[in-house]
């Protein structure tokens, strides 16, 4: 399908409402994530609650996954579920920003994680629907305008620290509330009409399921990919202190790992088009398990800061996961995609307490060891992002190729 042109139309529009679904939420979450230890000294909390809720926001987060899915159902599509969970974004940063005592900002903060799950889904709805329609590969750069928002959000924060009043209002969350709400405006706009397929079993022809070995082979990514990430963001500056580094280099490994990850993101649809999904996620799962290894062998700062920035070529994995999810039944694109969001919320739960747990026993860089094993299996189950249908290596084609040469489930493939 050209870019071009008056049918092009839709697609583009519906390709900027995506694209601004992903920037908001990657500001959002930036915002939120940096803005813990301040949450700490305002409420006067220790790190077990901030962990508490935490655990609750990913809790919230499947529900809101859960609901999505629902909603992907009806008249409204992926379209409804992705406004309502910006519609929370919005309603949740505002609410946590004012809240004036801590047991206030939980349920702002649990707000949230509803809407974390529904834009998670429902964004990654829309973003496979629009590469359908495309006919090419895009689900990096939509991950893409999330990283960039990401980091524009963390730089926020850190330049913001100490200089502005925290009470009554803690303002800096509040530079999220514009950018979601122009979100929901162009989703409202201008976002894909209807499911990608019907996003129901029922609405694949007589016969057919969604066959689940894909899908779970492609959770395997997803998760090694998020217990990578949740491990990195949480652990690395305190492996970096544990290595004698400066204050002002602890964030740098965070931040050279977010920078790699752009790159990844900004570069995977073109690397998908020349050597294909399987060949890009094969490639990245082995760069990111050298580096988590350089990592547990680094003995100094400099050594590590760089090995967080390869391992960032990790973030190229979940768009081409959720990807090739869209190509595994085109008549229920919505269903595979809000089943391989579940998997999200594993990996950031795993990544944290796992690391930290050996990290207790043992040290910190010994903890990396899980991550760099679990990461492993992304090269080892690369092959399930060969879908069939979609081309060679997972190289995208029009949505109707890819259906015309769908696959067809055995028998014990099928997912009730």
């Amino acid at each position: 399908m050209s870019d071009a042109g008056p049918a092009a139309s839709p697609a583009r529009r519906a390709r900027r409402a995506a694209a601004g679904a992903f920037a908001a939420q990657g500001l959002a979450y930036a915002l939120v994530l940096t803005s813990l230890p301040t949450f700490e000294d305002r409420y006067s909390v220790g790190t077990g609650r901030i962990t508490v809720v935490i655990l609750l926001v990913c809790v919230m987060a499947a529900l809101g996954t859960v609901l999505a899915d629902r909603l992907a159902r009806g008249r409204g599509g992926s379209r409804a579920a992705l406004t309502l969970g910006l519609t929370a974004l919005v309603v949740a940063l505002a609410w946590a920003a004012a809240a004036p005592v801590f047991g206030v900002a939980v349920v702002g903060f649990l707000v949230y994680g509803l809407g974390l799950g529904l834009v998670d889904a429902g964004g990654n709805m829309q973003a496979v629907a629009v590469q359908q329609a495309y006919g090419r590969s895009l689900l990096a750069s939509f991950h893409g305008a999330f990283s960039a928002a990401g980091i524009v959000g963390a730089l926020l924060v850190a330049v913001t620290s100490g200089r502005g009043a925290e009470r009554p209002v803690m303002w800096v969350l509040l530079l999220g509330v514009p950018v979601a709400v122009a979100a929901a405006v162009l989703v409202v706009r201008g976002g894909w009409r209807g499911p990608a397929g019907e996003a129901s079993l029922e609405a694949l022809p007589a016969g057919r399921r969604v066959p689940w070995r894909p899908v779970l082979l492609l959770g395997v990514c997803v998760i090694a990919f998020y217990i990578a990430d949740s491990a990195v963001s949480s652990w690395s500056s305190l492996l970096l202190g544990d290595l004698r580094a400066s204050g002002h280099v602890r964030p740098l490994g965070y931040a050279a790992y977010l920078g790699a990850g752009l790159l990844a993101r900004v570069l995977g649809d073109r690397a998908v088009q020349r050597w294909g999904r399987t060949a890009v996620v094969r490639t990245a799962g082995l760069l990111g398990t050298v580096a988590l290894l350089a990592v547990v062998a680094a003995h100094a700062p400099w050594t590590a800061v760089a090995a967080f920035g390869v391992t960032g070529m990790l973030a190229v994995v979940p768009p081409l996961a959720f990807s090739a999810a869209g190509d595994v039944a085109p008549g229920a694109a919505d269903l595979v995609v809000a089943r391989l969001n579940y998997f999200n919320y594993v990996g950031v739960v795993l990544g944290g307490v796992l690391v930290g747990a050996v990290g207790t026993v043992a040290s910190l860089r010994a903890g990396f060891v899980v991550p760099a094993l679990l990461v492993l299996a992304v090269p080892l189950v690369s092959g399930v992002l060969r879908v069939p249908g979609a081309g060679a290596g997972g190289r995208v084609r029009p949505s109707g190729g890819m259906a015309a040469e769908a696959h067809r489930p055995a028998p014990d493939e099928e997912l009730a």
